[in-house]
């Protein structure tokens, strides 16, 4: 525990003095020659979030350093994501000996729903939601840590022994019944989507045609100007993970071909899309486009147009749809918008993380 203390302290201690440079105003602008206006705010953004990276919480901190990396393959973003994989083992390890006891996993979807948060509505909805399924509640966090370390090259025996029997175990729910349910969809379809494309990354099962078929057959567009708001934006956010679960999450572009139902619907029906989402989603369905190939598809430049219109250049972030520039709060979003904002040639894989642990924790390779 003492060493892996200190390769995350001195991890953070790197991060620091890298990001020295982003503090001293070195940001591109729209008047930077070459660069372009969706390219000086995505870097503005980004400099605004790198200097203030180490106050934010772990979990901020591994998303943002995990999108940026897979975007840019910048090998500056490798400590921070070595810190998690090291956090992401240590408790994996925790997790698949307490397995071996019955009813552990019980125990454990208790405790994940008892803590899920209530200050909305929505999270209302889904705690009681998740109340009447049992260990999923469990079942999907596990899954989710699983696919987390296979990304990181991580699920293997060395790093995570008896790791077969956490497969065991996912093998052993009922995920389909759940997946497919109709009430769970009506305000978990992001979640869905990605749940579908963990079970088949981890070899599990494969329900992905079952899920879109029956996402698709509950979501037509025929009825969207009969959902509410929030489940317009329910169904909008499914449909982008659908796309985004299939890239394994900015890892790899997808088949254009594949998902040509969901880029069909979101530039026809792109105006009231804006006016009925927020930028969390309409960020995620230009990208869409952009794993899909379709950088210049028309859409993808009016979702621009949008994320460059909502821009705070006081903040140097995209508020809230209720103005907040709180930065821990707006991470998910911004990230997004970096990412809409100045799409890469190529997407980076990862990013493995190497077996040898012993040198210094800021090393870069």
């Amino acid at each position: 525990m003492r060493a892996i203390s200190l390769f995350r302290l001195t991890g953070l201690i790197f991060w620091l003095l890298l990001t020295v440079p982003w503090a001293a105003g070195s940001t591109p602008t729209s008047d930077t020659p070459g660069v372009s206006a969706p390219e000086a705010i995505a870097e503005a953004i980004r400099a605004r979030y790198e200097t203030a990276l180490v106050d934010l919480p772990e979990s901020k901190r591994r998303h943002y350093a995990q999108r940026l990396y897979r975007i840019t393959g910048d090998e500056r973003y490798l400590p921070l994501n070595r810190d998690y994989g090291d956090r992401l083992t240590e408790k994996l390890r925790e997790e698949i000996a307490a397995l071996a006891t019955p009813g552990f996993a019980e125990r454990r979807a208790r405790e994940a729903i008892a803590d899920y948060p209530t200050s909305s509505e929505k999270k209302r909805r889904r705690k009681r939601m998740l109340s009447q399924w049992g260990e999923i509640a469990y079942a999907k966090s596990l899954a989710f840590d699983l696919v987390q370390t296979k990304a990181y090259g991580l699920l293997n025996e060395s790093d995570l022994p008896d790791y077969q029997r956490a497969l065991a175990y996912l093998k052993s729910v009922n995920f389909r019944s759940f997946l497919l349910d109709a009430e769970v969809m009506t305000v978990y379809a992001a979640q869905i989507a990605n749940l579908a494309y963990y079970l088949y990354d981890l070899g599990v099962v494969d329900l992905r045609e079952e899920v879109i078929t029956a996402f698709r057959q509950q979501y037509p567009p025929t009825r969207d100007a009969a959902l509410t708001r929030a489940e317009y934006r329910n169904k909008i956010y499914g449909m982008t993970h659908f796309v985004i679960a299939a890239s394994d999450y900015y890892q790899k572009p997808v088949e254009a071909e594949a998902f040509r139902w969901a880029l069909h619907e979101f530039a026809a029906g792109l105006d009231p899309l804006l006016a009925r989402t927020k930028a969390d989603i309409y960020t995620e369905v230009g990208i869409s486009f952009l794993l899909a190939g379709q950088s210049e598809h028309p859409a993808v430049s009016q979702l621009q147009d949008a994320l460059l219109e909502a821009y705070d250049a006081d903040a140097q972030i995209i508020p809230a749809e209720d103005g907040s520039t709180d930065l821990a709060q707006g991470e998910h979003r911004n990230v997004l918008a970096i990412m809409l904002l100045n799409w890469p040639d190529a997407l980076h894989p990862g990013p493995v993380i190497a077996d040898d642990r012993s040198g210094a924790a800021g090393d870069v390779r």
